[in-house]
């Protein structure tokens, strides 16, 4: 055996069109789930800073099993574990979105999953961003007249936005690597062709290592778009 020097930069350089919709697969699973659960994470540190002793205890759970479990635990525990538990048919091969999209169940299945997860983890950041925020800019939005809502949106928010930017962006950045588990549920993500492709034609390694050569891609981009977040945002906003 040995290593195909021009089959590996032929992957790398011209990726069979099958590749790259895996690639287009990951990207939009990463950042559909990342965004869900930057939305539940949200609610779920408003809940983790409320008053009300119960919405605290339901934040500290939901963080305690999201956090504590494998996120491939997890993955198959919603794909297999929920349709059987339930006795429904939750993820069927095609779902219809909005009455026009038609997404493999698997996919949804996925993201389902991951945003659960992700949602955990911002909840942490969104929670310690935001207590972390002087209490004295509290202190004048309410001086200023504004209802603890408008205080929460147009001060607090802000600055907070700051401090969650980079733990966010590592965690969109984990998340494109994190998509190589939905080969276990048959979606057709990266990995998941490249295992098809090098069962065929046996360059294991080569593939492979082309597929590594796509991920570094995808995280070494992030990297340079979230320096350029965290550069925008550092002088966006202003205490009051």
């Amino acid at each position: 055996m040995h290593f195909d020097v021009g089959y590996f930069l032929g992957f790398v350089f011209h990726p069979p069109l099958a590749l790259l919709r895996g690639l287009l697969t990951t990207v939009l699973t990463t950042f559909v789930s990342m965004a869900i659960g930057v939305v539940l994470g949200l609610l779920l540190s408003v809940c983790g800073l409320s008053r009300w002793r119960l919405l605290r205890w339901v934040n500290s759970a939901y963080i305690f099993v999201f956090r504590g479990t494998p996120l491939l635990v997890q993955v198959i525990v919603i794909y297999f574990g929920l349709p059987y538990l339930t006795n429904l048919n939750l993820f069927p091969q095609d779902v219809q979105l909005f009455g026009a999209i038609s997404v493999a169940g698997a996919i949804v299945a996925g993201v389902t999953a991951f945003a659960l997860h992700e949602a955990a983890y911002v909840s942490e950041i969104a929670r310690a961003a935001i207590a972390s925020v002087d209490s004295g800019q509290w202190e004048a939005g309410r001086a200023l007249g504004m209802a603890p809502g408008l205080v929460m949106k147009r001060v607090i928010l802000p600055q907070a936005v700051r401090i969650m930017l980079p733990p966010l962006g590592n965690q969109i950045n984990g998340m494109f690597k994190a998509t190589s588990l939905l080969y276990l549920i048959a979606v057709p993500e990266m990995l998941f062709i490249a295992d098809a492709i090098q069962s065929v034609n046996y360059k294991t390694i080569e593939v492979y290592l082309g597929v590594s050569i796509y991920y570094l891609a995808l995280t070494t981009a992030w990297g340079f778009v979230q320096d350029m977040l965290e550069k925008r945002y550092s002088k966006g906003f202003s205490a009051i």
